[in-house]
């Protein structure tokens, strides 16, 4: 029996759709001090008022998505989880949630007690942002110390500009893009400005001119989560041969009063309809599994603000959920995963 585990690590979902599942979904989530990165007594208080109302209105969205086997997020994961035990021959594979269950530390035990001592940890986002690929890491380190546990780990690294992976989002895109269409829209995930600049290694890169993301050096490139989603944006366009004009990047999901980095998916979708653009495509590639963020937000939300804007169609481009070339593109990223120290 071989010994070298892999687990699968997504952001997690709610157990169902009731306010009060959804309710302790969102405290755990925005409890992380990686999410909301103010210091503890301030980010209770705000918390607390979030949860005031936040979990009712949450929780129609999530029954507005609900599969009948559950999350669309948790059911797409085990469903990758189930292609890549075919690809990843060194061990078992396993799936966790950074928030609800499975637990990383759920998880993490199991495969202790079963005596697999290397593991590998896929934090399942390809670009780089604490509130995500750090948060996983922590939480995984954190189990490891306080169980006590003897397993050494190897981490998949942001994946934004492999090979691999932008050949998988290529093909799983191509069947949308050979249909006619006026613009392609790819949405990114949001984050607040601060949670690029306050790990920018330069002090001075992030937001300073309308080009520093495109020209990024190799140094500000390895943590800007801004400049590999404009990377991996590029990269996926130059691969197909999309003109400039045909494209563009939008950043979705802000919550709160912070400044969010830009320019905003609502606002851009408002803009393209302004433009004349009746028929625009939108494509995720911040997340690898359809889930609230693209159901809801872009499927749903973004379709009717699209059309009360002038638009006529607004087509959402899966993700690359169970896709086998996305699972073998994946099982080769994984075995190039660096030891962590």
């Amino acid at each position: 029996m071989t010994d070298h585990a892999l687990l699968l690590v997504n952001l997690g979902s709610p157990a169902s759709t009731s306010v009060a599942d959804v309710r302790s979904y969102l405290n755990q989530f925005l409890m992380d001090p990686y999410v909301i990165d103010l210091p503890w007594p301030v980010r209770r208080l705000l918390v607390s008022l979030i949860l005031i109302k936040r979990p009712e209105q949450s929780a129609h969205a999530y029954a507005s998505i609900w599969w009948e086997e559950g999350s669309p997020l948790v059911v797409l994961s085990r469903r990758l989880q189930q292609a890549m035990t075919a690809q990843w021959s060194h061990g078992p594979v396993e799936l966790a949630m950074r928030y609800g269950e499975p637990s990383i530390e759920t998880k993490l035990v199991q495969l202790a007690a079963q005596g697999h001592k290397k593991i590998t940890l896929a934090p399942l986002y390809p670009q780089f942002a604490d509130s995500t690929v750090t948060t996983v890491i922590e939480e995984a380190r954190r189990v490891v110390r306080e169980k006590q546990l003897d397993v050494q780990f190897s981490v998949l690294q942001p994946f934004y500009d492999q090979p691999e992976y932008l050949d998988a989002l290529v093909a799983s895109a191509k069947p949308y893009l050979q249909q006619d269409y006026d613009h392609l829209l790819l949405s990114f995930h949001g984050l607040p400005e601060r949670h690029l600049t306050k790990i920018d290694p330069t002090g001075h890169h992030c937001f300073k001119s309308d080009h520093c993301c495109q020209n990024a050096s190799p140094e500000v490139l390895a943590t800007c989560y801004r400049a590999q989603c404009l990377r991996t944006a590029s990269e996926f366009a130059k691969r197909l041969g999309l003109p400039d004009g045909k494209w563009s990047v939008s950043f979705q999901s802000r919550l709160g009063r912070a400044k969010w980095i830009e320019p905003y998916t609502e606002a851009r979708l408002d803009e393209l309809a302004g433009m004349g653009v009746k028929k625009v495509l939108v494509m995720c590639p911040a997340f690898v599994a359809d889930c609230i963020e693209t159901l809801e937000e872009i499927g749903d939300r973004g379709k009717e603000l699209f059309r009360e804007a002038g638009g006529e169609e607004l087509v959402l481009v899966p993700c690359l959920n169970d896709d086998p070339q996305w699972a073998r593109a994946l099982s080769a990223l994984c075995e190039r995963a660096p030891l962590a120290l």
